[in-house]
């Protein structure tokens, strides 16, 4: 892809709407330097500037002073589009903000559309597509989790395994394309069992991303735990134990949540949203009904379900039993609460606790933490998937491959194979973003915010 900078100019706040103590407005573009030595009064026209540097100034319209400003310089190819970019960092008051804005306008820049900076940046080769949609991810991050998994995917570190693979995959589809160049001649320049191997090899470091994928959206998502049970067995005492806060009514009445609370709680880094739900049991009553519908949805959902029983009653086997007609045993939690009062031990318990007094909760902390990341030995510096495009990428070139290695097993003639793995080099293509569509594209970027 070569480098194509853009004919118009584009400018857009950088920061978010309000009141605060600073404001930056970002532009970018061949008219930069030009609309803001029309409006910047300095020691020195921008436009002579060097890049990378930073100076103070008035912005001013005629005779009058706007506001006073450190506008910072970026000169092509080294900035983040790629392109002339110019930020100029105000007071956040926001009449200030859109009165630069409307200069800049009106000097013939035009209003950047959502993540038209990110995408200028991956159109002038400055980041590939991956690493651009990385960039939403990290300003999206709501965990220091999240935070690391995105990181790692801006740095490169997805994008360098998948042009690793494709390019493994263009060698061994290279030597078959020449060789049927030459099949006149019976020239042979690699042996099918060969290829087979080498189809191997890649589909198995194909299969190890796929895998990580449960784990990247743990990364990225967070885990949803539903907190269900019988009425009274101290759902909602759990949750605002855990929040430290009075977040939902408890009371000795049966039946008095009635719709889901939703609340997120930070575990080591990883963020966890738990779900307080309407007591499940049976009942008349119109609003209840609905609430325990919603009950069973948010349990059928959930990544995990910490199921609730009170320690003084029976162990709850009807309700047990009907968990387990739409959830597996390893995503379900057995907690018995309510153990500071007298008790007795119940059966297939995996943690006992007191909602009230604290006693048991870290250890609830531990359980829900290890069944949530069972087998997922990943470390920060892990390749891991993160994306579903990605995911949906890496399936259907697996997919040809596999067609590919039935070619070579069968001994079909090498135009079957190259097809096939010409097909596997152009979707791992599509994520980095060597061959992608305008559909693709607008859907990736209309999500970004308005200055990014």
């Amino acid at each position: 892809m070569n480098i194509s900078f853009h004919e118009d100019t584009i400018t857009a706040p950088a920061t978010p709407p309000g009141i605060g103590a600073l404001s930056i407005i970002r532009l970018s573009g061949p008219e930069s330097f030009r609309l803001i030595d029309k409006i910047f009064k300095g020691k020195k026209k921008l436009s002579d500037a060097d890049t990378h540097t930073l100076h103070y100034g008035l912005i001013t319209e005629g005779s009058s002073t706007i506001d006073d400003v450190v506008v910072s310089v970026f000169r092509k190819p080294n900035s983040y589009t790629g392109e002339d970019v110019i930020e100029i960092t105000s007071h956040g008051n926001p009449f200030i903000q859109r009165k630069i804005l409307e200069l800049l306008i009106a000097g013939g820049a035009r209003a950047a559309e959502p993540g038209e900076f990110t995408r200028r940046a991956y159109l002038n080769n400055r980041i590939d597509l991956a690493q651009a949609e990385a960039v939403a991810d990290v300003i999206n991050s709501s965990s220091q989790a999240s935070l690391r998994g995105a990181r790692n995917q801006l740095d490169g570190l997805l994008s360098s395994k998948v042009k690793t693979l494709r390019d493994g995959l263009v060698e061994t589809s290279s030597l078959i394309e020449l060789e049927l160049d030459f099949s006149e001649e019976d020239i042979i320049l690699i042996d099918k069992s060969e290829i087979a191997g080498k189809i191997e090899r890649i589909k198995a470091e194909i299969e190890n991303l796929l895998k990580s994928f449960s784990f990247g959206k743990i990364l990225r998502d967070g885990v949803n735990i539903a907190i269900a049970g019988k009425p009274n067995t101290g759902k909602s005492s759990l949750l605002n134990y855990l929040l430290r806060e009075s977040r939902a009514i408890v009371s000795s009445i049966p039946g008095t949540t009635r719709d889901i609370i939703r609340e997120d709680i930070i575990i080591d880094g990883f963020l966890f949203r738990l779900f307080d739900t309407a007591g499940i049991r049976s009942s008349v009553d119109e609003i209840e009904v609905e609430g325990v519908l919603r009950s069973r949805n948010a349990v059928k959902n959930a990544d995990l379900t910490v199921f609730m029983y009170d320690s003084s009653e029976e162990f709850p086997e009807d309700l047990y039993r009907e968990l387990l007609e739409v959830i597996d045993r390893k995503k379900l939690i057995i907690v018995q609460n309510k153990i500071d009062l007298p008790h007795i031990d119940g059966p297939l318990t995996d943690v006992k606790i007191s909602a009230k007094t604290g006693e048991g909760i870290e250890k609830l902390l531990h359980s829900i933490k290890d069944r949530a990341f069972v087998n997922s030995n990943y470390t920060e510096k892990s390749i891991i998937v993160t994306n579903i495009r990605h995911k949906d990428c890496l399936v259907r070139a697996q997919d040809f491959l596999e067609k590919a290695n039935i070619s070579c097993r069968q001994n079909l003639s090498g135009e079957f194979i190259a097809a096939d793995m010409r097909n596997a080099v152009e979707i791992l293509s599509e994520i980095i973003g060597e061959i992608t569509t305008n559909d693709i594209l607008n859907n990736i970027f209309k999500n970004f915010c308005i200055g990014k």
